[in-house]
């Protein structure tokens, strides 16, 4: 069974900075993408981050590029979201997600089939 588990949310002042992790079991996690989603109220869910299985390859959200960094360490099976320049609009549930397939590496928020229970970001102004 495949779990995932997402720490580091909290509440923050606009500018300041949160480091996600997501912890994955029961699947290979080095053969794996992930990918880093977020829903704010109101609103859909929406693609912010993903990272290749090898974690040579990365893609951003037009909306975050420049101010978050996404990172994976194999040993723990961990994916990281770094987020620097944190803007109030970055409110958000922020979700860890893994594709279906482990050939999968993309923004398409209908192939991840795996997800964490999610952790809240806040940012005030």
């Amino acid at each position: 069974q495949v779990q995932l588990a997402e720490s580091g949310g909290g509440l923050v002042q606009a500018g300041g900075s949160l480091r996600l992790s997501c912890t994955a079991s029961g699947l290979t996690f080095s053969t794996y993408a992930m990918g880093w989603f977020r829903q704010a109220p109101g609103k859909e869910r929406e693609f912010v981050a993903a990272i290749s299985s090898s974690g040579r390859d990365t893609n951003y959200a037009d909306s975050v590029k420049g101010r978050f960094s996404i990172s994976r360490e194999k040993t723990k099976n961990t994916v990281y979201l770094q987020m620097n320049s944190l803007k109030p609009e970055d409110t958000a549930v922020y979700y860890c997600a893994a594709p279906r397939s482990s050939v999968y590496f993309g923004i398409r928020i209908s192939n991840y089939h795996y997800w964490g229970q999610g952790t809240q970001v806040t940012v005030s102004s």
